[in-house]
C-alpha cells in the first residue's frame, strides 16, 4: 500500500502543505513509540463523500491516550471537525484517514509526560483494497504465525499505540517471507486472537464466532460493526475462545478492519477453508456491508457521517 501524497495535512491546529510538516529526530515518538493513531476510512456515495464510524473511531483514539497517559490537547469534536476539513481540503471522495498523537521532542527520559508536548496531526490519503481486489473476492492464503500477540500485563491490548505494531510488522514479515498474504496469530495462552492488523471471525454452521476483548485482541470498529450486521440479519454470533485447530475445521473465515473490510480467508497453512474461496455467510456480509458504505442501501445503524 504505497502512499500518494495529498496537498494538505493537519498539523496541531491548521491544514499544512504535505512538503512542509515537520518532525524533529529528537521526537520521543520516534525513540520510543509513544504515538496512538487510528485507521478510519471515508466511502464514496451518492451524496458525497461519508466516513465509516467517525465518532466511535475518534473516541477509540481518546481512549488508547487515556490508557497511554497521553492527553490530547483538543476536545473530540475537534478532532472529528478537523477530519473532515482535512478530507475536504484534499477534495478526496473515498480515502483513508489516519488521525496520529505522538509526543515530540522534550526529553530522551522514558517518562515524557512532563517534558514532551503532545502532538495531532491528521493524513489523509487514496487507498484501494489492503489485501487485494482479488482477495477481497476470492480470499487469502494466511499462516499461523509463529509470534504471538502480548501476554496479559505487558502491553494493553486494548490502546492502538505505535510502538505495539513492532508486533505487528514481525509478523507480516514473516508472513510475506513464508508466501502468504497475512498471518493469524496466537495469544499467549496458544488460542486464536487476530491478524497483524485485523480482526478474525470463524463460521461453522452458519454461526459465526469471533474471540473476545480478553483474546489480546484490538476492540475494532469493523468488528463491532460486522457483529451488529451479522446479528441485524439473523446469524448467531459468539465472543468466545477459539482453539487453534478450529481454523482447519470451521466452514469459514474473514478478516474485518478498517484497512481489510471484510476478507475472507481461503486457507491457512495450505489447509483450505470450506471451499477454498468466498463463503456464503461471508459474501452475504459483504454485500450488505458494501451496500450500506456506498450509500447503496439506508445506513440503518448510523455508521457514517457526511463529509
Amino acid at each position: 500500500m504505497g502512499i500518494e501524497p495529498t496537498p494538505w495535512i493537519w498539523s496541531n491546529g491548521e491544514l499544512v502543505p504535505w512538503d512542509e510538516v515537520c518532525v524533529h529526530v529528537a521526537a520521543h515518538a520516534l525513540h520510543y513509540g509513544s504515538s496512538v493513531f487510528e485507521g478510519i476510512r471515508a466511502y464514496a456515495t451518492p451524496r458525497g463523500p461519508a466516513v465509516l464510524g467517525l465518532e466511535p473511531h475518534v473516541r477509540r483514539l481518546f481512549d488508547s491516550c487515556r490508557i497511554y497517559r497521553m492527553p490530547i490537547p483538543y476536545q473530540p469534536e475537534e478532532i472529528s471537525q478537523a477530519i473532515r476539513d482535512t478530507i475536504r481540503a484534499n477534495e478526496l471522495q473515498a480515502c483513508y484517514i489516519r488521525p496520529l498523537v505522538f509526543r515530540g521532542v522534550g526529553t530522551f527520559s522514558l517518562d515524557g509526560r512532563a517534558d514532551c508536548p503532545v502532538d495531532v496531526a491528521i493524513c489523509t490519503i487514496a487507498m484501494g483494497e489492503y489485501l487485494g481486489a482479488e482477495g477481497l473476492r476470492e480470499g487469502v492464503d494466511v499462516g499461523v504465525s509463529s509470534w504471538q500477540r502480548m501476554a496479559p500485563n505487558t502491553f494493553p491490548a486494548l490502546a492502538k499505540i505505535g510502538g505495539q505494531y513492532v508486533n505487528s510488522q514481525l509478523i507480516a514479515m514473516e508472513a510475506h517471507d513464508r508466501g502468504f498474504v497475512e498471518a493469524v496469530v496466537l495469544n499467549a495462552a496458544g488460542n486464536v486472537s487476530e491478524g497483524s492488523g485485523e480482526n478474525i471471525f470463524l463460521v461453522k454452521d452458519e454461526v459465526l464466532s469471533t474471540p473476545p476483548l480478553a483474546a489480546s485482541v484490538l476492540p475494532g470498529i469493523n468488528r463491532r460493526f460486522v457483529i451488529q450486521l451479522a446479528r441485524d440479519l439473523g446469524y448467531q454470533v459468539r465472543e468466545e475462545t477459539i482453539a487453534r485447530e478450529m481454523l482447519y475445521l470451521a466452514d469459514e473465515i474473514f478478516f474485518t478492519g478498517t484497512a481489510a473490510e471484510i476478507t475472507p480467508i481461503r486457507s491457512v497453512d495450505g489447509i483450505k477453508v470450506g471451499e477454498g474461496r468466498c463463503g456464503s455467510v461471508t459474501a452475504h456480509l459483504q454485500t450488505q456491508f458494501f451496500g450500506l458504505v456506498k450509500g447503496e442501501q439506508e445506513d440503518r445503524f448510523g455508521w457514517m457521517t457526511l463529509v
